[in-house]
């Protein structure tokens, strides 16, 4: 056996059989052990096992028709190596993004890196070795003359046998693929559904082609194209609830932007402990206007889809994300413009981050963004940050000295970081809180995490109400997605009483719910039961400080109008009704009370809802991706608002132009600092930060140059 082998081997054709037969083995075991690919019945499995073959043998036979040998066995090893490599990157990216690299990534892979900094080590585990001992083997087989070059000629006739044998092997696996999932390129599905169906490199070149395609179309589009979106945003704008309409009128707008935090750490308890008690003092609280039925709706963009829905009104893309496709050269009808122009607005962005992680120093430019106070802002040193930019404690108690500069009335947006995965947390930032102890530690730090977020947002509220600001401010919550990843949802779901065998899909689709609160002194609060998503924020928040959302190109509704739909499209196509979520191209459909599945076939008046709804998701989310792929907002310009000119904002010397502002404007300033007298309010924040103690920046000395 062994010698067969050996002879084997050490032909051309059966080496090629044997990088083959590797390159078989890690991906179908990244399949199961890294990647969560749904698969619900036996021919999806065996469609996940059977689709790294055809592609494999077609790439690797094209080393086969150069005649001289040396040259072929390097070709066939460069062409080995470049799909492994490419499937340890998914691996590490599905790993923190649970999704696959887009082409649109990989070709902003510069402005990604940068902020990912040591993220990359964070996602590796041990049995990685597991995608690099094929290499050793070849290392070795090679090293050791077990393989040596077979110098006799290969005829073309046999090479091209070969390549029409992986492309009968590629064609068989399309075909099977689409008995199972009909119109599996045609439609909009997620980045999952290809790789399951057609495997990783199939999906990137597949995206390649999406991309460059779209790029084109773009380029072709003319003004009328957004006429039947036009009509489609007519015919779905909800008129606000006139007792909502405008009252936080000349109100700061203050968004906190909560990462990867699940609508069920609200009310949670650990230990006996509550998991978030400032925020579940919000959420129950008189002046909160709270959402229990609030969904996520992003796609594999994540926080940068959540980002778009909020500031755009518009969802992210079904692959990559808008900011690194599309934003930085797209129209835009953002939040910090519309506000600017019909309120008089300032607008600012706090992140701990460096701003050209996801192209942000270029996309909120475009978006109308007057300041952008990024990682560089801030006292940024070794023990101060995690693997995505500061902590929040320290970054929200820094954002004082810069917020009480703004000029009144701002629309204000602070990024969190410390609850992004992987959910660590050094000891010393420990309050003596006790997190869990399921069998799965990335569930366990998530608690931990987000019971630092909570705190950091306590301190945070009582600056806010010590310096006055909260009295004339209206603050958003939300989440920006999931933080659980569906490997590691069913650990925390043991701590609310189920079991690996008790959760459903339906259970899933609970865990995408994410906190949607609106905060505002004296604003009637209480928790609302009405089902929307992030794709509502804007229309509702425009609403709210009395700017009526009709003429904005925006496809989703004001959540509290009397008219607002109440179906919440997913990027993937699965939706939730107030009675039904409706899963994985509605074969899935559960009642929301019980988590019951339900036959569809035994309930026909349901499913005619069923294809009734889909329908209505499929435009929406045809109308916003028609808008963005195409660029069409520069075709239209609503009654009032003027285009935002990127060259026209910098975010380079900002705390001079903050100062030179306020001292131009004089007694006519409405920032903070001028209404406390020229007093810094700084000293009002309070921190338990451990690397902020007795090391504060007084504002006196951040000013200095310009004050005295």
């Amino acid at each position: 056996m062994l010698k067969k082998f050996h002879q084997l081997v050490n032909k051309r054709l059966g080496f090629m059989s044997l990088l083959v037969l590797m390159l078989w083995i890690k991906t179908v075991i990244a399949y199961y052990f890294d990647f969560s690919l749904g698969m619900t019945d036996p021919l999806q499995h065996f469609i996940a096992i059977f689709n790294p073959l055809g592609f494999s043998v077609v790439l690797l036979s094209l080393a086969l028709y150069l005649n001289k040998p040396k040259p072929s066995y390097i070709l066939m090893i460069i062409f080995y190596i470049i799909p492994s490599l490419l499937l340890y990157a998914n691996v590490l990216y599905f790993r923190e993004f649970t999704n696959f690299i887009s082409f649109s990534t990989i070709t902003g892979v510069s402005a990604v890196s940068k902020g990912l900094g040591n993220s990359t080590m964070s996602v590796m585990t041990g049995h990685d070795i597991i995608y690099f001992l094929d290499l050793i083997i070849l290392l070795v087989m090679f090293a050791t003359k077990y393989v040596q070059i077979d110098r006799r000629p290969f005829r073309k006739l046999n090479a091209l046998a070969t390549t029409m044998l992986g492309a009968m092997i590629f064609t068989l696996n399309m075909m099977i693929a689409e008995c199972n999932r009909p119109q599996l390129l045609g439609r909009t599905f997620d980045q999952t559904y290809v790789v399951k169906y057609l495997g990783v490199p199939t999906f990137t070149i597949y995206d390649a082609i999406q991309t460059t395609h779209s790029d084109q179309v773009k380029s072709s589009a003319t003004g009328s194209d957004i006429d039947p979106d036009l009509t489609y945003i007519k015919q779905h704008y909800a008129k606000p609830d006139q007792k909502y309409f405008g009252v936080a009128k000349k109100k700061n707008v203050i968004i906190i932007h909560l990462e990867s935090f699940h609508q069920f750490l609200l009310n949670m308890k650990v230990n006996d402990q509550e998991v978030t008690p400032f925020l579940n003092s919000l959420y129950n609280g008189t002046d909160t206007m709270s959402f229990d039925n609030f969904y996520n709706q992003v796609g594999s963009g994540k926080t940068i889809d959540a980002e778009t829905m909020l500031e755009t009104g518009l969802f992210g893309f079904p692959s990559g994300n808008f900011f690194n496709h599309q934003g930085m050269t797209n129209t835009s009808q953002a939040a910090p413009a519309i506000l600017s122009q019909d309120k008089g607005y300032t607008s600012a962005v706090f992140h701990g981050n460096v701003g050209s992680y996801y192209s942000r120093d270029t996309v909120y430019k475009n978006f109308g963004y007057n300041y952008f106070f990024d990682q560089k802002y801030f006292n940024d040193q070794n023990k101060d940050s995690l693997t995505f930019g500061l902590k929040d404690k320290l970054m929200l108690s820094e954002s004082a000295k810069y917020l009480e500069q703004l000029q009144q009335p701002f629309y204000t947006k602070f990024i969190t970081i410390t609850n992004h995965y992987s959910f660590s947390l050094p000891d010393y930032d420990n309050d003596g809180f006790v997190t869990s102890d399921t069998d799965d530690k990335t569930v366990n730090n998530y608690f931990m995490t987000a019971h630092y977020l909570d705190n950091a947002l306590k301190e945070f509220f009582a600056y806010l109400k010590a310096s006055g600001l909260y009295d004339n401010s209206l603050i958003v919550l939300y989440g920006d997605h999931y933080g659980l990843t569906p490997s590691q949802t069913p650990a925390a779901g043991t701590l609310m009483g189920y079991t690996n065998d008790t959760w459903t899909d339906f259970n899933e689709s609970q865990m995408q719910k994410v906190p949607f609160m609106i905060h505002m002194k004296g604003l009637k609060g209480g928790i609302n039961h009405q089902y929307g998503g992030e794709i509502d924020v804007l229309p509702t928040l425009l609403h709210l400080v009395g700017i009526n959302s009709e003429n904005y190109a925006q496809v989703g509704t004001d959540l509290l109008s009397k008219d607002h739909s109440q179906i919440v499209a997913q990027r993937n196509g699965d939706f939730i009704t107030p009675k039904y979520t409706v899963l994985n191209s509605k074969k899935e459909v559960f009642d929301n009370k019980t988590g019951e599945q339900i036959d569809l076939a035994a309930n026909p008046d349901l499913a005619a809802n069923v294809k009734d709804w889909s329908q209505k998701v499929n435009d929406q989310l045809k109308t916003s991706d028609n808008i963005n792929k195409l660029n069409l907002l520069r075709f239209y310009t609503p009654l009032g608002f003027k285009p935002v000119d990127p060259k026209q904002y910098s975010y380079q010397n900002q705390i001079d132009r903050l100062v030179k502002i306020r001292k131009n404007l004089g007694s006519s300033s409405t920032s903070l600092y001028s209404k406390n007298d020229d007093e810094s309010t700084t000293s009002l924040y309070t921190t338990d930060a451990p690397e902020l103690k007795d090391n504060r920046d007084p504002i006196d000395n951040l000013y200095s140059a310009q004050n005295k």
